[in-house]
């Protein structure tokens, strides 16, 4: 008579590992990780009516400061109202501890022009010479 060599439990009683589950709880768990950081942005910046341009891009960096002018002439250092000497002097401070600060100036589409010239002033009198104007991108004209 023949030796049978094997387990004695029939094979359908194996345990298995099914993975597919496992990938969709770490879809999942990574999902709800990327939703939870994005909302824990702090974002220091006065909400203004932003113009538009049909040039405008999205720059991202670590090392800038926000400076907001909203329609009635008020300068924001990242949401603060400030006078332009109290701005220069916050930019100087920053400016030490980081020299490759980048200023970002929001302003109002009603604003005036000599308010954003003001901000620009104080940004410039502080010695830094990397500022961008924040616009906002034309939205697509509709195709006829």
């Amino acid at each position: 008579m023949p030796v049978k060599l094997g387990s004695k439990l029939p094979l359908e009683n194996e345990a298995r590992i099914e993975i597919v589950p496992l990938i969709d709880i770490m879809f999942f768990l990574l999902a709800s990780f990327m939703a939870v950081s994005l909302s824990m942005t702090n974002l220091k910046r006065v909400a203004v009516n932003l113009p538009t341009a049909t040039t405008a891009t999205t720059e991202l960096k670590h090392n800038l400061a926000s400076i907001s002018v909203d329609k009635a002439g008020i300068l924001y250092f990242e949401k603060n109202p400030v006078g332009a000497t109290e701005l220069t002097r916050a930019l100087r401070e920053r400016l030490k501890g980081n020299p490759k600060l980048h200023v970002i100036i929001s302003g109002d589409k009603d604003s005036r022009h000599d308010c954003m010239m003001r901000a620009l002033d104080a940004i410039r009198a502080a010695g830094i010479q990397n500022v961008s104007f924040d616009t906002r991108a034309t939205p697509p004209s509709p195709a006829p």
